[in-house]
């Protein structure tokens, strides 16, 4: 696993990405493919995962999006996450041989992930601040015309352009001992996904994020006799 400052040529040379594959998705893990169109990630998109809505799980939600496509063999890059835990991207499938950090861009932020995208098949971006239209405009074309996906953590509010899937967690609850208090365990939420085209009906899922191992798991596989795991809306999604 690279932990750069900032992306060297020598990283995008040596990334072979798969993106000239005849595939026009990558995959995700199991529990996650109802939520998106196709069961995967659309290449040349941008997927938001919304950290403003007031339910902790987003960033370990995003780490999950990277876990089948390493595995299938994809370079990803995640921009501006700090330190997210090596072990918990561990047990999410993440893997780190395949996964380049920058922990901290600064105020390059977006041209680390312009170059990142030429280079490798997904980026992971934290936002550190709102992106300015044209800022957020270009990385969008960047990711079209290179046939990369982009997923955005970050809040309706901060990235002006909209994007093609959004995922929120509707809501989220720890498990623990002493019921739920003390030492975390497991966390159950509801995962709520739309967007454009044939993402435009909304969807939700219910999982554990992370499950008992620190994988992401379908509510269902947990317990069987769980009902409605994946059901419309009541309403659009919106903001």
């Amino acid at each position: 696993m690279a932990r750069l400052a900032s992306l060297p040529a020598e990283l995008i040379a040596g990334a072979t990405p798969i993106s000239s594959s005849a595939s026009q998705l990558l995959p995700v893990a199991g529990p996650l493919a109802p939520l998106l169109p196709g069961g995967g990630l659309q290449r040349g998109t941008v997927l938001m995962v919304d950290a403003g809505s007031g339910h902790d799980g987003a960033t370990t939600l995003s780490l999950a999006l990277l876990s089948a496509a390493t595995s299938a063999g994809s370079w990803c890059v995640a921009v501006g996450l700090g330190d997210p835990g090596v072990v918990a991207m561990c047990e999410l499938g993440v893997d780190l041989d395949r996964l380049a950090l920058v922990p901290d861009p600064g105020h390059r932020w977006a041209g680390v992930v312009a170059t990142a995208l030429d280079g490798v098949d997904l980026v992971l971006l934290r936002l550190p601040f709102p992106a300015r239209p044209a800022m957020a405009r270009n990385l969008v074309s960047r990711a079209r015309e290179r046939r990369a996906v982009l997923v955005v953590l970050g809040s309706q509010r901060s990235w002006p352009e909209g994007p093609d899937l959004t995922l929120r967690i509707e809501k989220s609850t720890w498990s623990g001992v002493d019921g739920g208090y003390g030492h975390l365990g497991t966390r159950q939420a509801t995962v709520a996904a739309v967007g454009r085209r044939g993402a435009s009906r909304p969807v939700r899922r219910r999982l554990w994020l992370p499950g008992p191992a620190g994988e992401v798991v379908s509510e269902m596989a947990q317990h069987p006799a769980s009902i409605g795991l994946l059901d419309p809306l009541a309403s659009t999604a919106g903001g």
